[in-house]
């Protein structure tokens, strides 16, 4: 046997094992806040992938909607509603979904409340809008790692992203009650990726920069600040949700096995992580 050679053996299908690897083939991701935006991009590419795609949004209809995309196109999806502000909402829906399908290998934490805040300086935002803010991209992260943990448990396998924002590296200004929600998810991500990683489950965090989706927000940036955006960006142009595709859903394989407690920034070299 010659040394240093390593060959790969297929399977019964004939893929190799190096392909398995970094194939999502069959598992049952739940992606978050997936009824627009990148949660949608995300619940479209993982069907296109072979995935089942579990479309969780808060509007039903919208959920719907994104199941029913892809399932046109040919993949496996199941829309969910779900509040993951409260607790009892998301564990029906984890319920539902392992009753459906039997277990939940990917949790994909990308709801939140961004687009509808105004900005603000922080001494004017409303106590009740904190709160709401916090229970939901915070809190609401806590609720479904609560309730997706014992099934990866029981599995002795599990992927969880974490979707966090650039703001946090950036110190965005009138959006605090943002921000600190979004700083919160790096510090749990390290946490939970040591508790969980004896359990066989990782737990990584995404940072991605000003994602251009469908979707209106209350307040955009102006031409002059996405210009000196780009001139700071190593790739020169602007972010899309399918940008993010790729590390997601990489994070989501069995190839990214050694890697977990791990904040990622996905924004073309905006930032550059120490």
């Amino acid at each position: 046997m010659t040394q240093g050679v390593f060959i790969q053996t297929p399977d019964e299908s004939g893929v190799p094992a190096s392909a398995r690897n970094f194939s999502v083939q069959d598992r049952v991701v739940v992606i978050t806040g997936a009824g627009q935006g990148i949660g949608r991009e995300l619940a479209r590419q993982y069907g296109a992938a072979g995935a089942v795609a579990i479309v969780a949004d808060l509007d039903a209809d919208k959920a719907a909607r994104v199941a029913e995309e892809v399932t046109r196109s040919g993949g496996r999806a199941m829309a969910v509603a779900v509040d993951v502000g409260d607790r009892a909402s998301v564990d029906a829906m984890v319920s539902a979904v392992v009753a459906q399908h039997g277990r939940v290998d990917v949790l994909v934490n990308n709801a939140a409340i961004f687009a509808t805040l105004q900005k603000r300086p922080f001494d004017q935002i409303p106590v009740a809008e904190w709160e709401q803010v916090m229970r939901v991209n915070v809190t609401g992260v806590f609720h479904c790692v609560c309730a997706v943990a014992p099934h990866m448990r029981q599995a002795g396998w599990g992927r969880i992203v974490n979707i966090s924002s650039d703001a946090v590296r950036l110190g965005v200004t009138n959006y605090l009650h943002y921000v600190a929600s979004k700083s919160a998810l790096i510090g749990m991500t390290a946490s939970l990726a040591r508790e969980l990683g004896p359990a066989g489950i990782t737990v990584n965090c995404i940072r991605p920069g000003g994602v251009a989706t469908e979707v209106d927000r209350t307040v955009n940036p102006t031409a002059e600040r996405r210009q000196q955006m780009l001139a700071q960006q190593c790739v020169p142009r602007g972010q899309v949700p399918a940008d993010l595709v790729g590390i997601v859903m990489f994070l989501s394989t069995e190839a990214s096995s050694f890697i977990s407690g791990q904040t990622i920034a996905c924004d073309g070299g905006l930032t550059h992580s120490s």
